[in-house]
């Protein structure tokens, strides 16, 4: 049990020293690095504000928000102009920074603990791992896929919550504000936009 402990230290203490892509780093390490992380600040005693600041930096560090903006465009990704591409990638980074770090802020102590991975391919892994269960809320399972194409920096593509991915999700939503505005993309900036000035 100790030696479990101590190694679980090294990793920790690795993952906050180490400089980054200095090593590779296994995803189930790396998610549950990053969990520590988040669950880090939203334990330690400064203001809301605060914790979402830090928790941007988070997801900054972990999260393909690049590559998720790209996924969820779908379709409409082809049509775009490089200006357009541009500024959707401009808008989808800070909608999504919002979105992510105001949500969780919420929370006070999130448990999660990882579980297994399986690798899909060279590029893909999935972790599996559950949020602990508390008196006000029933377990949860997610999985967090896992883009490994360069292991050194491993990121985070996916978030799949009790079955129900949440890439998928915005992808439909954003195809959904799209279609009712006859295919213009600017009406989905201008979501996003007014989103992020709310």
């Amino acid at each position: 049990m100790l030696k479990d402990k101590i190694k679980f230290l090294i990793i920790l203490i690795s993952f906050f020293i180490i400089p980054k892509n200095s090593f590779s780093i296994e995803p189930n390490i790396f998610v549950q690095s990053t969990v520590n992380r988040a669950s880090q600040i939203l334990s330690d005693d400064i203001s809301k504000s605060e914790k979402i600041e830090k928790l941007k930096q988070v997801a900054n560090d972990t999260v393909d928000i690049k590559g998720i903006g790209f996924y969820t465009l779908g379709k409409y990704r082809k049509e775009l102009s490089d200006i357009q591409k541009e500024k959707y990638n401009e808008l989808f980074k800070t909608y999504f920074l919002k979105s992510f770090s105001s949500r969780l802020a919420e929370y006070t102590n999130p448990k999660i603990d990882v579980q297994s991975q399986e690798k899909l391919s060279e590029n893909y892994t999935i972790v599996s791992s559950i949020l602990v269960a508390t008196e006000t809320r029933p377990e949860v399972k997610i999985q967090w896929r896992i883009y490994t194409k360069n292991p050194d920096k491993p990121m985070i593509r996916d978030l799949i919550i009790e079955g129900l991915s949440l890439a998928r999700t915005q992808k439909e939503e954003f195809g959904s504000i799209i279609q009712s505005n006859d295919g213009n993309i600017d009406s989905l900036f201008s979501s996003l936009k007014k989103f992020i000035d709310n």
